[in-house]
């Protein structure tokens, strides 16, 4: 959970949504153990038609009220909002193996393992670890490996400052003793025009173990101004996608990582997202990842935006 102190709702009504039905509806418990026709719309009912309406509320809530949730409803195909509402709602939709589990445990335990070192090593060096987020690795990986299994061969990625340490060392396997050196330092004549080693980016070309199929990683260098990255990212998605004839975007794929923030704070995201279905800009879909360390900077959630959450906006 984000916040499991429930600092963000100590002023909020703390009804489950059952109760609220009740006292919207005027249902009383007898009306509970009701048989309802499903409709169509829905897919709660896996291969059943008719629920109770103490089983219709229950599976619900298990889609939409525990740590997962969704908004869909606004996108004007009605495919679309289909193909989520199914991997939403269907009965173990979101359940996973024990295989898989103990997979993200291992990439979790890498990803934590890492930060780790670092604070351990050179703990007064200025790192932007992931403390808090690591879960952001086992996620990037499980994108790269679905897209590769559904034939992407390349994929650039954008991101902030913050976990690039942790990208470049367990998702796009840069080697380690070039990821320490930055932290060394150099002589001056030997540094040049270098840069932070948390702007530095990469390039590299490996195999995918899951899949077993060869994928093209590319990480942007950063710039110091937040999200300035992201049209870079898409201008080279596209150059790619081009130079490659993939008119469908079916070879080539963008990942944008995003700072809580820095999301909500800066127009270039929104300018970006305004060109990604221009014939001539589009890269065929992004996908976006925010890394929400519940913090900006120095300032506290609740006074740097003006809605709960910080991709209300997008």
């Amino acid at each position: 959970k984000l916040d499991p102190l429930e600092i963000n709702n100590v002023d909020l009504n703390n009804k489950n949504a059952q109760q609220l039905i009740y006292t919207e509806y005027s249902f009383v418990d007898a009306d509970m153990d009701r048989v309802f026709k499903l409709p169509s719309t829905t897919y709660i009912g896996g291969g059943e038609t008719a629920l109770s309406l103490r089983e219709i509320l229950n599976r619900l809530e298990k889609a939409y009220c525990r740590h997962i949730g969704a908004e869909f409803m606004f996108i004007n195909s009605l495919e679309q909002c289909n193909w989520i509402r199914k991997r939403l709602e269907s009965p173990n939709a979101l359940e996973i193996s024990a295989d898989q589990k103990r997979l993200i445990l291992a990439r979790l335990t890498r990803s934590t393992g890492f930060e780790a070192f670092l604070a351990r090593k050179w703990s007064s060096e200025k790192r932007f670890g992931l403390e808090g987020c690591e879960i952001l690795i086992p996620a990037m990986k499980q994108v790269i490996d679905k897209s590769t299994e559904y034939g992407v061969e390349s994929i650039v990625m954008g991101m902030p400052h913050r976990g690039r340490l942790n990208i470049l060392a367990n998702v796009c396997r840069k080697p380690l003793n070039q990821i320490f050196t930055q932290f060394a330092g150099l002589e001056a004549e030997d540094d040049g025009s270098g840069d932070v080693k948390y702007h530095l980016g990469t390039y590299i070309e490996r195999l995918n173990r899951i899949t077993n199929k060869n994928i093209r990683l590319a990480v942007v260098a950063n710039p110091s101004h937040l999200e300035a990255a992201d049209p870079v990212v898409q201008g080279k998605t596209r150059a790619e996608q081009f130079y490659r004839g993939d008119g469908e975007g079916k070879k080539v794929m963008s990942i944008l990582l995003h700072g809580d923030a820095a999301f909500c704070g800066q127009g270039v995201v929104f300018e970006t997202m305004h060109l990604s279905d221009l014939p001539d800009y589009t890269t065929h879909g992004t996908i976006h990842i925010v890394v929400n360390n519940q913090i900006g900077f120095t300032t506290d959630p609740r006074h740097s935006r003006s809605s709960p959450y910080c991709t209300d906006v997008a």
